[in-house]
């Protein structure tokens, strides 16, 4: 199986009878319906585009009860004639437009083009969705998923704000959760680039966007080096305000060229106490597993529950299946 994102995953069938993958497929719907409520579709075919294709034709086509079979020829040549090529795994707009100006106007027509001119036209990723569709994988599942390259931590403000204070607090809180995005994968950095700037709709306002990027001695995932480094890149670049006092509307803490933590260098000069880190990180980590995120911070990130910049979520969905305190209520 490979998970492809939070809603979506492509399985390997090949080791199921092709007359017993349609009642597999019904079943694991079944399955997700009676055990999370959720409705689900699936999509069965040679290749991870014609899948994706056959997934979409189950979700559309009420009489196929949520799955399709495009491995089965007679299926294969009676759906890819009648649905728009639009609704291809990897046609984008402007994709689309040059098909178009081609004359094509479905999946089996998109199949049929020659795939060297094609190439010229939409890459060399136009060309393997030609061969995807008629059944040649080019896509293989990947069963490891890609180590993680950059993180970013960002948020807009629920309001502006004005002071220097509120906003080392804020980077601080993204500090601390690049830690924890960092140590949950085992990965470490060492640099971080801090930014914050303006709203361009503020008219009445002056306009401000800084950026700067602090090096850290070595790498590491440690929420208070972080925070530290964070901090650092707010006072390098912090102007304090004249008559009309600047309005940052948004921050966040980025980097890039992760590594493991395991494998990282240590630093000759400035090398941090990983023996007293590690543990203080896991059992903050643990704490904020047991009792939620937010419940241990540090004293620079602000209490969660007194952030008056922290993002609003006014029109969020109830989060049902994660949030007691979400659930709806029925009342006699």
């Amino acid at each position: 199986m490979e998970i492809y994102s939070i809603d979506e995953s492509f399985l390997n069938l090949s080791d199921v009878a092709p007359g017993l993958r349609v009642e597999l497929a019904r079943d694991l719907r079944a399955t997700v319906r009676a055990w999370t409520g959720i409705p689900t579709c699936v999509g069965i075919g040679p290749t991870k585009t014609l899948a994706k294709l056959a997934n979409h034709i189950a979700k559309t086509v009420h009489d196929l009860q949520g799955a399709c079979d495009l491995t089965d020829p007679t299926a294969y040549a009676h759906w890819l004639c009648r649905i728009d090529v639009a609704e291809v795994w990897g046609i984008g707009r402007a994709s689309l437009a040059k098909l178009e100006a081609m004359g094509v106007e479905s999946v089996a027509d998109l199949r049929d083009l020659d795939p060297r001119p094609v190439r010229k036209g939409l890459t060399v990723v136009g060309e393997r969705i030609i061969h995807e569709l008629r059944g040649l994988a080019c896509l293989p599942l990947e069963m490891v998923p890609a180590r993680r390259k950059g993180c970013a931590v960002t948020r807009s403000f629920s309001g502006r704000v004005e002071d220097r204070a509120t906003l080392e607090e804020a980077v601080s809180a993204h500090a601390t959760r690049l830690g924890e995005k960092l140590r949950r994968e085992g990965l470490a950095t060492n640099h971080v680039t801090v930014f914050y700037h303006t709203s361009e709709h503020d008219r009445d306002a002056p306009m401000r966007s800084v950026s700067t990027t602090v090096t850290l001695p070595e790498h590491t995932s440690d929420t208070l080096a972080l925070i530290k480094a964070a901090q650092h890149g707010v006072a390098m670049t912090w102007r304090e305000p004249g008559d009309r006092p600047w309005r940052y509307s948004k921050a966040g803490i980025v980097t890039n060229d992760l590594v493991p933590l395991s494998h990282s260098p240590r630093a000759l000069i400035g090398a941090m106490d990983r023996e007293r880190s590690g543990p203080l990180m896991a059992a903050m980590d643990a704490c904020n597993s047991r009792w939620g995120r937010g419940s241990v911070v540090p004293a620079r990130a602000g209490l969660v529950a007194k952030r008056g910049w922290d993002t609003k979520f006014e029109m969020r969905t109830p989060r049902y299946t994660t949030q007691v305190g979400e659930l709806p209520v029925a009342h006699a």
